[in-house]
C-alpha cells in the first residue's frame, strides 16, 4: 500500500526531477497528455497548467494515491490502473512517466510498444531512479527478509538505444542530485525517505513487530553509511532521464 503522506516527505526534492524532465518536452498544443504513475497528483496538475487546452489524465495503481489526487479540484481526470495495461489512444501527444517504471517488470518492451502506438510528433518523457547500487539500497538488500530487485532499470544509453530504434529522436541524460537532508527528528532522514518508496515491499511483508526490528537494524546501518554532519545528511541520488520525440 502506498501512503501519500509518507511519499510526500521531501516533496521539493522529489518534484525537482519531474520539472527537469518535462522542461525538455517540446510539445506546443498537445491534444491529450498522460501522466503514468501520477501519485498524489500535484505534479500532474502542473501539466494542465502548461497545456490548458489538453485533456490531461493521471493514472496510478494505488487507490490511496488516486483518492488523494481526485479529492483536489481541477481539470485533470485521475484513474486507478496498472501502467502495464495502459496503451496510448490516437490523440495522446505527450506521455510522462516520472519515477514509476522501476516498479514495472518488462518496461523496456512496454516503452517500445508505446513508441510504436503514439501518433507522429508525439513526445515520450520518462525518469527513473538510478541509485540501486547506493549504500542505502545495498544495505536494504542485505538486511531485508524479502528479495529486493538489485537492477530494475537500464542506463541512459540503453533507453536511448531502445527509443532510437523505435524511431524516436532522443534526448537522454543522467543527473546525480545531492540532497542535503536536515536532521529534524530522532529518525535518520534517509530512512524517512526510503520508507516512502524502496522499503514498501519490506513493510508489506512484515508484521509490526518484525518491521520494527528490521527498521532499527536498517537505521543503524544508514547511520554508518550516511553520517550526520552539521545537522545535515548528504544523500546523493542518481536519476536517469529520457525524452523522445516520436
Amino acid at each position: 500500500m502506498w501512503d501519500p503522506a509518507v511519499y510526500r516527505r521531501f516533496g521539493a526534492e522529489r518534484s525537482r526531477p519531474f520539472f527537469d524532465l518535462v522542461g525538455r518536452i517540446g510539445a506546443d498544443r498537445p491534444r491529450a497528455v498522460a501522466d503514468l504513475g501520477c501519485g498524489p497528483g500535484e505534479l500532474t496538475r502542473t501539466l494542465a497548467e502548461r497545456w490548458p487546452d489538453a485533456r490531461v489524465t493521471g493514472l496510478d495503481s494505488s487507490p490511496e494515491m488516486i483518492a488523494k489526487a481526485a479529492a483536489q479540484p481541477g481539470p485533470v481526470e485521475f484513474r486507478q490502473g496498472d501502467i502495464a495495461d495502459w496503451s496510448p489512444g490516437p490523440d495522446v501527444d505527450v506521455v510522462v512517466t516520472n519515477a514509476a517504471l522501476q516498479w514495472v517488470p518488462g518496461h523496456r518492451e512496454m516503452l517500445a510498444r508505446w513508441a510504436a502506438a503514439l501518433p507522429s510528433g508525439a513526445w515520450l518523457a520518462m525518469q527513473v531512479p538510478g541509485n540501486f547500487d547506493s549504500p542505502g539500497h545495498r544495505a536494504a538488500r542485505e538486511l531485508s527478509p524479502v528479495e529486493l530487485r538489485s537492477d530494475p532499470v537500464d542506463d541512459a544509453v540503453g533507453y536511448a538505444e531502445l527509443l532510437t530504434a523505435a524511431g524516436g529522436t532522443v534526448d537522454a541524460w543522467e543527473t546525480t542530485y545531492l540532497h542535503l537532508l536536515p536532521v529534524t527528528s530522532q529518525e535518520h532522514p534517509v530512512l524517512r525517505w526510503m520508507e516512502g518508496t524502496a522499503l514498501r515491499p519490506v513493510r508489506a511483508a512484515l508484521n509490526d513487530e518484525d518491521w520494527a526490528v528490521f527498521r532499527a537494524a536498517f537505521e543503524a546501518r544508514l547511520t554508518e553509511v550516511y553520517p550526520e554532519r552539521h545537522g545535515l545528511v548528504a544523500f546523493p541520488f542518481r536519476r536517469i532521464f529520457v525524452v523522445a520525440s516520436i
